[in-house]
């Protein structure tokens, strides 16, 4: 049948709990087997003198045959009236964690075994965590071998009253338990007449009861801006902006949001290359798009309509994260994110848990993540980025983590953390805490300059107004200083040769460029000057970040043409033409100089 629905099932457990026999018995029952399959299987058993299993029908490598573990992440296919269903069979050794993780973080729903004999063992928990780890928040547990405890209730009722126990402290909230004998295929197809007492559904129908994720097309619009393109020659002025659809769609006419920066527009056409222009784009179609008012963006921006659902904004989020450096994850150091096109800067700022891959333990007291660890843990990037959680929208909530230019790390989002405590505010009260103050107090400086301190921050959203700011910022120093004052002009773009001679990577640029500028001037204002920088298109997030780093001294902030803020208010929006006036007469407003004449 064509477009049926499809639905990933990842499938968990301790060695030995029957993982294997339980997909064997519902690809059997539910006639998805390959002709023959089953036939062959029970043939090799009978020439080899072994006892047939329906676990069997999945360990198709030799090695997994001889070790009697699967080691690798199967998938295996069958199908209900209601779906079709992949369902990931992941390893329980230890060893093959890795493969588990790999598995289980495409899943929409996990079945969880547990040996109703053995009962519920260290892995039990242990997988049991690593599915909430992953996010996946329908699960199923599967009390099997029933058979083995004489399809006892109590010994059922028991397992369930524990593990729900356990489950509801890792923020799980089981969808049910079923006792079942996969062996005999009690209550895997069919209700079981030696289960009577169980009132609840088959493994079958359970299955279809689950909650199904929507299909790309069907989600909200996300596209990740990778470039935007002009075009000057034979009367073309379009500005593109290109792209991948990630998920939804998108339409003339739609009104769109870039993220982090708030900037909205319409979209005009949906434009292709070398194919004539459309009105409606899908998932997974690169395009271009352009649109009715123009607007200065960058790459890395999260494209969404404003209509929709809107994804999370934030520096901190939860993820778990699987770990291949070679080098350790640590607290503290700056790595390279990438999520979508946006590459930014970030640190480890919280680990919460440690599974260690070796040995399958679990830690929440480990400083650090070592090499095939999969951990739990909050990051922090430099500033705010557009994310959806895993459960929300998959392909927007996984990212990987550069250290030294390699790879070496893959994770996903399990959901945004307020960030009203962050590692900048914690390093602004560190190091006024620690700054080492001389003799000379403010109010000695005012008298002897005639004049307060101030850092003044010019900026603009008017594309081309780069230079123009700049110029303004050297007139202004100019002018001040010819009315006697100690003031200094230096440019974010002046720092490359000097505090930033050291080479940064590309995402850092900005980042610490803004970060050195803000503690230039912690320095010039507390020495009494008068610090003027210019910082084409500054942001909401930039601009605060400006006003910590010169906490506690004094910012002004203004503007020039067009606002490149979203809901941040900067101290005054002027024109170019006579800026520097109307700026050296806020200064006389707020009584930062004391003479001035237009």
């Amino acid at each position: 049948m064509e477009n049926r629905e499809q639905m990933n099932i990842v499938i968990v457990g301790h060695v030995d709990h029957g993982k294997s026999t339980v997909i064997g018995r519902l690809l059997a029952d539910t006639g998805s087997l390959p002709d023959g399959k089953l036939e062959s299987v029970k043939e090799y058993c009978r020439k080899n003198s072994r006892p047939f299993e329906y676990a069997f029908l999945l360990d198709a490598l030799k090695d997994e045959q001889a070790q009697g573990i699967t080691i690798d992440t199967a998938r295996c296919f069958f199908k209900t009236q209601k779906r079709n269903y992949i369902i990931i069979d992941a390893p329980g050794h230890i060893e093959f964690l890795k493969n588990m993780v790999t598995g289980a973080s495409r899943a929409e729903a996990a079945l969880l075994v547990i040996d109703a004999k053995e009962g519920i063992q260290e892995n039990s928990k242990r997988h049991g965590h690593i599915v909430s780890m992953l996010g996946i928040r329908q699960v199923v547990v599967l009390v099997n071998k029933m058979d083995l405890v004489d399809f006892d209730e109590k010994v059922f009722q028991s397992i369930q009253s524990e593990f729900s126990e356990f489950l509801n402290k890792i923020n799980i909230n089981p969808v049910n338990f079923i006792p079942i004998s996969a062996f005999n295929g009690d209550n895997i197809a069919d209700k079981s007449a030696n289960i009577l007492w169980h009132d609840g559904p088959t493994v079958l129908e359970q299955l279809d009861r689950l909650a199904n994720r929507k299909e790309d097309e069907e989600l909200p619009f996300r596209m990740p801006v990778q470039d935007i393109y002009k075009f000057t020659g034979e009367g073309d002025d379009r500005r593109i902006v290109a792209g991948t659809v990630l998920s939804g769609k998108i339409s003339s006419g739609d009104e769109v949001v870039f993220l982090p920066s708030y900037k909205r527009s319409i979209i005009k056409t949906v434009e292709g290359f070398n194919i004539a222009s459309r009105d409606t784009a899908y998932s997974d179609e690169a395009i271009g798009l352009t649109l009715q008012t123009q607007i200065y963006i960058k790459p890395g921006e999260l494209l969404v309509k404003a209509d929709e659902t809107q994804p999370q904004l934030s520096s901190r989020f939860r993820a778990n994260i699987f770990w291949v450096g070679k080098a350790p994850l640590i607290m503290g150091k700056n790595y390279k994110l990438k999520i979508g096109t946006m590459r930014i800067g970030v640190k480890l700022v919280e680990i919460l848990s440690i599974i260690d891959a070796a040995e399958l333990n679990i830690d929440t007291f480990k400083d650090q993540v070592e090499r095939h660890d999969v951990a739990e843990c909050i990051f922090e990037t430099v500033k705010p980025i557009a994310f959806d959680s895993i459960s929300e929208i998959e392909q927007t909530g996984r990212f990987v983590i550069v250290d030294s230019y390699e790879i070496s790390g893959g994770g996903i989002i399990l959901e945004g953390v307020a960030d009203s405590s962050n590692t900048l505010l914690e390093h602004i009260m560190d190091r006024e805490f620690l700054w080492e103050r001389g003799l000379i107090s403010s109010c000695l400086r005012e008298n002897l300059y005639g004049h307060k301190a101030k850092f003044i921050v010019l900026t603009s959203g008017s594309e081309g107004n780069d230079k123009v700011i700049q110029d303004i910022g050297r007139e202004l120093e100019k002018k001040l200083f010819q009315m006697k004052y100690k003031v200094y002009y230096l440019g974010v773009s002046g720092l490359s040769y000097g505090l930033a001679s050291q080479p940064v990577s590309d995402y850092q640029g900005r980042d610490e460029h803004i970060r050195q500028i803000g503690e230039l001037a912690r320095i010039f204002t507390d020495s009494g000057q008068i610090f003027i920088t210019t910082v084409f298109n500054l942001d909401d997030y930039e601009a605060e970040k400006l006003k910590l780093f010169n906490h506690p001294n004094d910012i002004l902030i203004v503007n020039i043409g067009d606002t490149p803020f979203h809901t941040f208010q900067p101290d005054a929006g002027i024109e170019k033409d006579g800026a520097v006036n109307a700026v050296c007469a806020l200064l006389k407003k707020q009584e930062v100089i004391l003479d001035y004449y237009l």
